[in-house]
């Protein structure tokens, strides 16, 4: 099979497809208008986030045989378009997992502990520990949404934290264990203090956190939303940071952000974006919490190791 790879990739992938004696073409610089040229010659495409793979492209791709994506999510595949043209579309949620639940705990340590802060304070000379007095997380309800790879994997990095874990799944029942209590999303209304966001982003998932949801929980809570930016509409998370609805927030990710998750395509001019970076009571981070060098090798090691053994 003759594969094509239009995104950088660890070499553990490259290296384990090329010893099951794989033809590649690693062109992680390729402009995504020369892919549509080439596509025909190949069996197989993995990707990361450089471009769409639409049902165009499909068609254009006779020869095409899997579409992989060096990663969990699969947005920018048209999946269900792949699957009826009896094209195997592949992943690698299980790769970053651990990354993404370490560090959704990171950030909630660091606020509730406000160490960013103090870190900045201290280094410019401010001693200040009053101010700097933090907030526990043993003893609070933390609510899971999706509970697959990630939202699994952070529930585990809680388990030693005197906390109760409840995740609600649409598309997934009998999960409850010690880590955890499958519950229905009204009763994370009820009950939670910190809710964690480890879904895809789908037609059903976009802004799914906005206005009408913020206002079904009992109590003012804290977000984390380590999955996709459009997740969280910001307009509306933004307006209830302001009134205390929402105590605070942990952000990887930003609805701002490009396709390639490198950048954010709005200016800083942009209202929500300037509240959220000048509020002491938000964290944000680049969209990493799934890049650790760890993770970086694994997503590719297991796509390979999918491949070889789905087309063996």
């Amino acid at each position: 099979m003759r594969i094509l790879i239009i995104d950088e990739v660890h070499n553990a992938l490259i290296k384990t497809l090329s010893q099951a004696n794989y033809t590649l073409d690693y062109l992680p610089k390729i402009a995504s208008a020369k892919v549509f040229t080439i596509i025909t010659d190949y069996d197989g495409i993995i990707v990361r986030s450089k471009m769409k793979i639409t049902s165009e492209l499909i068609d254009i791709a006779k020869n095409l045989k899997f579409i992989a994506r060096v990663g969990a999510g699969l947005e920018n595949i048209d999946t269900k378009y792949a699957k009826s043209k009896n094209i195997k579309v592949i992943n690698s949620p299980e790769g970053n997992r651990d990354a993404v639940g370490e560090h959704a705990l990171g950030m909630i340590l660091n606020l509730f502990n406000k160490i960013s802060i103090a870190n900045s304070q201290v280094k410019s000379g401010v001693w200040d520990r009053e101010a700097n007095r933090g907030e526990e997380i043993g003893g609070k309800t933390i609510g899971i949404i999706g509970y697959g790879n990630t939202g699994s994997a952070f529930a585990k990095k809680l388990s030693g934290f005197d906390v109760e874990v409840l995740a609600y799944d649409k598309y997934k029942t009998g999960f409850s264990n010690k880590l955890v209590t499958e519950s229905k999303l009204e009763e994370l209304f009820e009950k939670i203090d910190i809710l964690s966001f480890h879904v895809p982003l789908t037609d059903e998932t976009k802004q799914m956190f906005n206005e009408k949801f913020i206002n079904s929980f009992k109590k003012n809570i804290y977000i984390i939303n380590t999955s996709r930016g459009e997740v969280v509409n910001t307009k509306d998370l933004v307006s209830a940071l302001k009134t205390k609805r929402i105590n605070g927030a942990c952000l990887d990710v930003l609805e701002y952000e490009k396709l390639s998750f490198e950048d954010i395509f709005k200016t800083k001019s942009n209202t929500e974006f300037n509240y959220l970076i000048n509020s002491e009571n938000v964290i944000l981070t680049p969209h990493i919490a799934g890049w650790t060098h760890q993770s970086y090798y694994k997503i590719s090691k297991i796509i390979a190791d999918k491949i070889i053994e789905e087309f063996k």
